[in-house]
């Protein structure tokens, strides 16, 4: 089998770049129209809608609702409070931040809880005392390291239950509420 090369076969390439850049160009100026249209169209449809601006109360002229300030909670903790121009501010405290009311809004007389965290820390107080049980057996167990494998996985239960309910927030959850 015999094969012939063609002779007019171009070596220099530059024809087919040229054509490949030529190509590019007009794509480009393509894009570079469509952009130009889009954002004329933006500013088209930018024009026509309504947008929002602020306006101080004095140009508008009408009184605002209410003031906000950040100010300090009985515990010391940042707050935001409301100062309501509707209210009636005769009945406010001797600290000038609120009226003094007792109960609800209604006149109700105020109500006091009492929560008792008794029970929670006796659970925990005896999960401690378990704990040291464990420990001293484990110390004693010297020899057998079947049973100190078992009393150190019990060791590690109590102290992870410990760990779960040795806080604040475990007591609120679980105190008998009494009025």
């Amino acid at each position: 089998m015999a094969m012939q090369v063609n002779a007019n076969y171009e070596h220099s390439g530059t024809g087919y770049a040229e054509k490949v850049k030529e190509k590019q160009d007009v794509w480009r100026a393509e894009k570079a129209k469509e952009a130009e249209m889009a954002a004329e169209e933006k500013k088209s449809v930018k024009q026509s809608e309504p947008q929002d601006e602020y306006i101080s109360s004095e140009k508008s002229g009408k009184k605002p609702t209410g003031l906000y300030r950040v100010g300090q909670d009985e515990n010391g903790s940042r707050k935001i409070f409301f100062d309501d121009p509707k209210a009636d501010h005769s009945g406010e405290g001797a600290d000038g931040k609120g009226p003094k009311v007792s109960g609800d809004s209604q006149g109700k007389p105020e109500e006091k809880c009492v929560a008792n965290t008794d029970k929670v820390d006796r659970e925990i107080q005896k999960l401690k005392e378990k704990k040291q049980q464990l420990e001293q057996q484990i110390q004693s167990a010297s020899g057998d390291e079947k049973k100190i494998r078992e009393l150190e996985k019990k060791l590690a239960q109590v102290e992870n239950e410990l760990r779960q309910k040795d806080n604040d927030t475990y007591r609120r959850q679980n105190a008998s509420v009494s009025e």
